[in-house]
């Protein structure tokens, strides 16, 4: 029996392989995001391109994986079959086989992988929480006089440490604290640690460090129960974990955080050649500062001399007799000053007195009358100059539009009998009597 449909008129949709594909392929990229994938390598190849091709797998499944070379050029370490990775893809297919894959945009170590998840959750907590609040931690004293270490007793850290120590400033005792640094039994040592020495509270400041290793070697110090017990210690804590690209959970809620254990060191203490040179420095200021005292004791001394001086009988009649003659030169010269200003002033009114004489009034009076005489003569000539100027001008504007104007040069205009000018040759009847004005005068017509 055919498949074919029972009605030939019904259309069908034919895909080619292509279009199927590709149809496919955009609603698998767009029914799944950017994911993340756990599992183990397997098939891992490395063509001449740079790219890399493997398969990830699990105990039912396995799908198969590209990382093209722009992606694989940024991994730090060499993927090899049967290791346990995770990795951040997009799904896709690939067109020309058909075949279901995995775009690989990032990998790494699984188990690496998992400690940064974690870490990342526990910092977020313990962010929330307030731990880190920067308003929260505390200054380090200036000069401690006692520091306690909480470290291993063996490691390279507290040898680095106590070197640093000894040479910026041997007069601080230091305790150190031994407690495992790494392994499951290394937080617990470090929490009872941290609240022995808060609670003995003889430190000054506790310095919690370790060298530098892999994110497991330093992952007590990202433990949640070590973090907390920093954040009680009644003591200010420096944290100085690893190396200086390394940060732990202790590092952000320690008080002070040093990039490494001699860095940490050198925060903790002053340098002692520092303070030598400062205290050098005090002691010439107090010197100076002394001398200067002393000066200005001497200065109000003499000044209280002088008052005693300036205040006996001889001193007070000398001053008052000094003073008597100041007195009375400047009286001399207020007085002539004042005779000097009187004789200017009848100076001035002799002057004004002069220029208002009658006579020079009357003389300035005929003066003005003369000069405004002559301007109003000389107004009235150029006045009656632009009248006949303006004129002339008019006679000759209205000779250049007067009909006289026109019949001096030909033309004729006509009248009829009853005086109306004649504008059309139908105004006029025949025999009807007509006159003609010209330019030298008119002559009498009849019209045939």
């Amino acid at each position: 029996m055919s498949d074919l449909p029972a009605n030939p008129s019904v259309e069908r949709e034919i895909f080619s392989p292509s279009q199927l594909v590709r149809q496919t392929r955009d609603l698998i990229e767009g029914a799944f995001p950017l994911i993340w994938i756990e599992g183990e390598i397997s098939n891992f190849s490395r063509p001449a391109s740079g790219h890399l091709y493997f398969s990830l797998k699990d105990a039912g499944a396995q799908v198969r994986c590209a990382m093209f070379k722009p992606k694989s050029t940024w991994l730090r370490f060499k993927p090899v079959d049967g290791m346990h990775v995770l990795v951040r893809a997009r799904v896709s297919l690939y067109e020309a086989r058909g075949e279901f894959q995995i775009l690989v945009d990032h990998m790494e170590e699984a188990g690496e992988g998992a400690l940064k998840r974690e870490f990342e959750r526990l910092k977020a907590q313990l962010a929330a929480e307030g731990l880190f609040d920067p308003a929260s931690k505390r200054a380090l004293p200036r000069l401690p006089r006692r520091i306690g270490v909480v470290t291993s007793a063996s490691g390279a850290a507290i040898r680095d440490v106590l070197a640093v120590l000894g040479r910026r400033f041997p007069l601080a005792a230091v305790d150190v604290i031994p407690v495992p640094v790494q392994g499951k039994e290394a937080p617990p040592a470090i929490v009872a640690a941290l609240a022995a020495a808060s609670r003995a509270a003889v430190h000054d400041v506790l310095l919690v460090t370790r060298g530098g290793g892999s994110i497991e070697d330093l992952w007590a110090f990202n433990d949640e129960a070590v973090a907390r017990a920093i954040r009680a210690s009644a003591v200010p804590v420096v944290s100085a974990i690893g190396h200086e690209v390394d940060f732990t959970i202790a590092d952000f809620v320690a008080d002070l955080r040093a990039a490494t254990p001699s860095a940490a060191a050198e925060l903790l203490v002053p340098d002692a050649n520092d303070l030598a040179r400062d205290l050098r420095h005090r002691l010439t200021r107090l010197e100076l500062l002394m001398r200067r005292g002393l000066q200005a004791r001497a200065q109000r001394l003499d000044r209280a001399y002088a008052r005693l001086d300036a205040h006996r009988p001889q001193a007070r009649l000398a001053l008052g007799a000094s003073r008597l003659a100041t007195l009375h030169q400047r009286l001399r010269h207020a007085a002539a000053e004042r005779h000097h200003r009187a004789e200017r002033r009848v100076g001035d009114l002799a002057a004004r007195l002069e220029r208002r004489h009658p006579a020079r009034q009357i003389e300035r009076a005929r003066q003005l009358i003369d000069e405004r005489h002559a301007r109003l003569r000389r107004a009235l000539t150029d006045r009656l100059g632009r009248q006949r100027a303006l004129v002339a001008e008019l006679g000759r504007t209205l000779h250049a539009v007067s009909p006289l104007a026109t019949l001096s040069r030909g033309y004729a205009i006509l009248f009829d009998e009853n005086g109306r000018v004649l504008r059309a040759s139908g105004d006029a009847a025949s025999g009807a009597s007509l006159r003609a004005k010209l330019h030298d005068g008119e002559l009498r017509l009849r019209v045939d």
